[in-house]
């Protein structure tokens, strides 16, 4: 397994990555200086305590913020440049997220919020069914695909952001505290079909606090003060 995760292309290539906050007269480093990759395939843990700009490395490996300074290179498109709307594609074709609240709209159906990816792709009608129709099975959802998110459980909830996250074929499944919302229970069970997915092939980027959750990966980062202070390969726990 591991000349297979070393030989495979870099999914996520960063280098000399900082993201500095102006507060006032003050600057502020949240990211300083990281050199990250992540491979096609691999299944890593993200970790650190509140501070240590994990959070801040997630927006920037999701596109969902951009860096001050350095290169981000995603599944070979340089993105550290690209403007707001070249970043809104970006996430929308190459990354699934899965959030601790769940981000799902209220008034829609389990299956409206996992086709939302697909209309915003503009995927047709007849595409947007089989492919929100497979996603929804592989969470193990299919019969309350016509429920509204207050008629579901929290693990069904995330269960639903996670077929939203893979309905689109993403290259990177990025997840912020999963379980954070949830038991222990529906925690082992979120985590099973992340690491199934990892299984298939996906690639799975898990931002977390919880040494059990990173437990279940095969690589673990550690970040203190915006800097990665250990990245090893691990033994995943079953």
């Amino acid at each position: 397994m591991m000349p297979q995760e070393h030989t495979s292309p870099a999914l996520i290539s960063v280098r000399d990555l900082f993201k500095i906050y102006e507060v006032g007269t003050q600057t502020v480093p949240a990211i300083q200086g990281v050199d990250l990759d992540i491979r096609q395939g691999e299944h890593v843990a993200i970790m650190g305590s509140s501070g240590s700009g994990k959070s801040t490395l997630m927006n920037m490996l999701g596109c969902l913020d951009t860096p001050t300074k350095g290169t981000y290179s995603l599944n070979g498109t340089e993105v550290s440049t690209l403007t707001d709307d070249e970043l809104a594609e970006i996430r929308n074709r190459e990354i699934g997220f899965v959030f601790q609240t769940f981000n799902l709209l209220p008034r829609s159906s389990a299956a409206q919020n996992v086709e939302l990816p697909l209309i915003y792709a503009g995927v047709k009608a007849s595409e947007r069914a089989t492919r929100v129709a497979k996603a929804v099975d592989a969470v193990g959802l299919t019969s309350r695909k016509a429920h509204k998110p207050n008629e579901l459980s929290g693990g069904q909830r995330q269960r639903v952001a996670i077929a939203r996250a893979l309905v689109n074929n993403p290259s990177l499944i990025l997840a912020d505290e999963p379980t954070g919302n949830l038991d222990s229970v529906t925690s082992d069970e979120i985590m099973d079909i992340l690491d199934g997915l990892n299984a298939q092939g996906h690639t799975v980027v898990i931002v977390t606090h919880e040494d059990d959750i990173a437990a279940r990966c095969k690589r673990v980062i550690r970040l203190s003060d915006g800097r990665i202070v250990s990245d090893k390969q691990v033994a995943a726990a079953t």
